[in-house]
């Protein structure tokens, strides 16, 4: 009972929290909409920004306020706000974005996902994501190449545009590279050749390198590990979470990975892949380390 009248308060400052930080997010993209001014619009960007930041800081707060959490979060000391950044995970539960945010925010520029382009529909969220410059993908699929030949490349052309901006602007791009939460039956259903981790899907990373250039500053390859079981959303909110891991290690990115074809260059999308397959690897060892050790 006492974890339910938890979850229930918990949820309560979640929401509390979204509704002010988007209240103040939309005053300021409105003025951003009505005055199309470079200097004006940066100048908001940079504010919204701050909103963004403050609004992770306070879901840190309430976590805090409502959860006995015992953090053990290993990152390095070099991070740098103004730097860019490319933060790759494991993905395990819906948990790992506010973990990812706890433990990186302040530390390196807000973290912004990579979005499927329907998810601008999202209800509030979809709006403060747009107002938040967060990069909406449209990719198309080959076969839907293969019938409208004429659209090959707008997918890259559109997430290029949509990154410009980022140049200006200290960013940290987040990309779970296993495209979706891991779980037991989706592991066996691949037959995935590792022991904690989903088969990695390098061309969505592939195709932001290549929108982004050498933008970025090196990769932050997070690894979270739940020493007492994946957590649903309800059981963090009910404070059934007690203990979590965060390592993150900062690694340099190849500067032949840095620019290629990853659709149409057979040697590059090899090398790409080889070189994603070996981050995964490790991370699974790394893994397997943290079971083992709790």
């Amino acid at each position: 009972m006492f974890g339910v009248i938890t979850g229930v308060i918990a949820s309560l400052m979640l929401f509390i929290n979204i509704v002010f930080w988007c209240s103040l997010l939309f005053i300021f993209t409105f003025v951003k909409i009505i005055i199309p001014v470079p200097l004006v619009r940066k100048g908001v960007t940079a504010i919204l920004t701050a909103i963004a930041n403050a609004w992770v800081s306070c879901n840190s707060g309430w976590m805090m306020l409502t959860q006995k959490m015992d953090w053990n979060i290993q990152r390095p000391v070099s991070l740098d706000k103004k730097g860019w950044y490319f933060v790759v995970s494991n993905h395990q539960s819906w948990v790992d974005i506010i973990v990812l945010q706890h433990a990186l925010n302040g530390r390196i520029p807000l973290l912004k996902f990579f979005l499927k382009q329907e998810l601008i529909r999202v209800p509030v969220m979809g709006a403060a994501w747009w107002a938040l410059d967060f990069p909406f993908m449209k990719r198309y699929s080959k076969a839907y190449l293969e019938k409208y030949p004429e659209k090959r490349g707008q997918d890259l052309a559109t997430t290029r545009k949509a990154c410009a901006k980022f140049r200006e602007m200290p960013t940290s791009v987040m990309n779970f590279l296993e495209g979706t939460r891991f779980t037991q039956r989706k592991h066996d259903d691949q037959d995935s050749p590792f022991k904690y981790l989903l088969k990695p899907k390098a061309g969505g990373m592939a195709f932001a390198m290549n929108a982004m250039g050498n933008q970025f500053r090196s990769i932050l390859d997070v690894t979270i590990h739940y020493p007492d079981g994946i957590p649903t959303f309800w059981d963090f909110l009910q404070g059934k979470m007690q203990r979590c891991t965060v390592i993150i290690n900062e690694k340099p990115i190849p500067e032949e990975l840095l620019d290629g074809d990853y659709e149409n260059d057979d040697t590059y999308r090899l090398h790409f892949q080889q070189w994603v397959q070996m981050l995964w690897e490790e991370k699974d060892r790394q893994l397997d380390a943290l079971h083992s050790a709790s």
